[in-house]
This record gives C-alpha cells, sequence and structure tokens, in this order.
C-alpha cells in the first residue's frame, strides 16, 4: 500500500490559506499629508470632522477639544461677503469655519487661504496641523456632487506635488497667486502653486465646469491679508 502524502497537502493548503488573508493593494490615488516626525512633542494624529449627511441648513456644529490639529465643524457656507469683520470675514462658512482659518493662520508661518463660495456649498471635512512645516486640509461639498478641495502647506513631499493625474493646461490663479492649471484625467481640474516645494498650494475641483472652478480657484481668499 502506498503511504499517503499528508504532509505535503497540509502545507500547500496552509500557503494558500495564507495569500488568501493578504490584503489587497488600495486602488485610486490619495493625498497623504506628510507624516514626519513631530518636533517639540506635538501630536502627531489629525483631529477629524465626520462628514454630514444631513442637508446644509440641518447640518450640526461640533467642537473638538484643543489639540495640536483642529478642524473645523460642518456648517452651511454663508454668500459671499456676508461674513462679518474679523482676519477671516470673507471666508464663506460659520462663524466656526472662520475661526478655525484664523487659529490656523494666526499659528502657521506661511500663507492660508479659504473660499469664498455661493449659497449650497458646505464643509464636508477638515483639518490642519502645526508640527512639521503644518498643513491645512479642507473639503466643501456643493450642488450637483461638486467639490472643491484645498490643500496647504507642507502636506506632500512628492515632487509632482501631489497633484491628481491629468495634463498641465496653462496658468490659473490660486487666490493672489499665480498658479498652474492642470486638466485632470477623471474630468475634473487642478490649479497648484510652487509644485514640489516644501510649502505648496493645490486646489482641486470636480463635478464644476473649468469656468466655474477657475472662478472659484481665483476668488480663495488669503486669510489676515
Amino acid at each position: 500500500m502506498r503511504p499517503r502524502l499528508i504532509l505535503p497537502i497540509v502545507l500547500v493548503a496552509a500557503l494558500l490559506g495564507a495569500c488568501n488573508d493578504a490584503s489587497a493593494p488600495s486602488s485610486g490615488a490619495t493625498i497623504t499629508p506628510v507624516t514626519a516626525s513631530p518636533a517639540n512633542g506635538e501630536s502627531q494624529a489629525p483631529v477629524t470632522v465626520e462628514p454630514s449627511e444631513a442637508p446644509p441648513s440641518e447640518a450640526a456644529e461640533t467642537t473638538d477639544p484643543a489639540t495640536e490639529t483642529e478642524s473645523p465643524a460642518p456648517a452651511e457656507p454663508s454668500p459671499s461677503g456676508s461674513a462679518g469683520p474679523g482676519p477671516a470675514a470673507a471666508c464663506s462658512g460659520s462663524d466656526a469655519n472662520r475661526d478655525f482659518y484664523s487659529a490656523a493662520a494666526a499659528t502657521l508661518s506661511w500663507d492660508v487661504y479659504c473660499a469664498v463660495l455661493p449659497a449650497g456649498w458646505f464643509v464636508d471635512s477638515g483639518q490642519y496641523r502645526r508640527a512639521s512645516g503644518g498643513w491645512v486640509e479642507i473639503a466643501y461639498r456643493g450642488p450637483g456632487g461638486a467639490r472643491l478641495e484645498l490643500h496647504q502647506g507642507a502636506f506632500c513631499s512628492a515632487s509632482d506635488g501631489c497633484v491628481p493625474s491629468g495634463s498641465d493646461a496653462g496658468d490659473a490663479s490660486f487666490g493672489d497667486k499665480a498658479g498652474a492649471f492642470v486638466a485632470l484625467d477623471d474630468g475634473g481640474w487642478a490649479v497648484v502653486v510652487d509644485r514640489g516645494e516644501q510649502i505648496s498650494w493645490l486646489a482641486v475641483g470636480t463635478g464644476l465646469d473649468e469656468a466655474a472652478f477657475r472662478s472659484i480657484a481665483g476668488a480663495l481668499s488669503r486669510v489676515g491679508g
């Protein structure tokens, strides 16, 4: 009688099981903030604002404990020009949103910009960090599924500036800064300033036509300026 080959079969089964348990790599590019070691013991874990699925008028405002990374509360932005006085007076949104921008601009050493948007746009998520040069990242949702993302500061360490894949399409304004305009492969648009530098600025828009995105990017307001 021939001996059973039990041991090899068990070994092969174990190897197949290990392969099936391995996590598949994520598809789709994301913009990941720089994660260099924080200086002076500053917190490295960002505090984020959860997206709100409620209509803008019903989105609840939240407050977070004071940390090294702070976030604005989701809220319905006010139409352009309706904000009160202050260093972030031009910024769309609630007083909590403007306080967020004012605090970021006061503590970071580079220019911070906010969006000036018409009615129908509201904050989806946002955060900033002081450590390692600092960065500010915030996203807005608009009518018809439109979306605007602003990435500023030391959010990217790649030479391409973490700009999504696309083709250079001339020049455009990022507020009062001159930037490069990019037509994205997914049909969106981007404006990037100082691409590949330690401190840079990037606006990404989807669900908008070119003219609308250029207008929003050009209207970005320098906080405190």
